[in-house]
């Protein structure tokens, strides 16, 4: 039995489809659904999900967008090779955030400018933008 490619831009790598429905599972217990409640949450087919649990069939890039589109809290790589967290460890608050990376680099960039946002950039892929209510003197 086959597993779907995961094509990235350094290299191909295989999604396990067993360890993909171990996550998919643990997604349904996390929000503590059924299959059938998922499936209309998500917006496919109940038999695709019920397709996708069995193992009958492989997840295809609509369904995985699907799950992520509806739930933001979803990992896309945890969800496809199961690197990262699910769900997300706890964060601190995005204010404190910006408010501290203000106070470090001053609340205005080089520029001169007050800062609206900030944008971390992680090497999986992934980012964080962090939007400042800061008031300006």
């Amino acid at each position: 039995m086959g597993c779907p490619l995961q094509v990235t831009a350094n290299n191909i790598t295989m999604v396990n489809s067993e360890a993909f429905i171990r996550r998919l599972e643990k997604i349904l217990e996390h929000y503590g659904l059924t299959a059938a409640a998922f499936a209309d949450k998500v917006g496919v087919q109940r038999s695709s999900i019920s397709h996708l649990l069995s193992g009958r069939n492989k997840p295809s890039l609509d369904f995985v967008l699907k799950v992520i589109g509806t739930y933001p809290e979803v990992n896309l790589y945890w969800l496809l090779n199961g690197k990262g967290h699910f769900p997300a460890p706890a964060e601190a608050p995005h204010q404190s955030s910006v408010e501290t990376v203000a106070r470090a680099t001053g609340s205005e960039a080089v520029s001169g400018k007050p800062i609206e946002k900030i944008i971390i950039f992680y090497r999986d892929g992934s980012f964080e933008t962090y939007h400042t209510n800061l008031r300006q003197k």
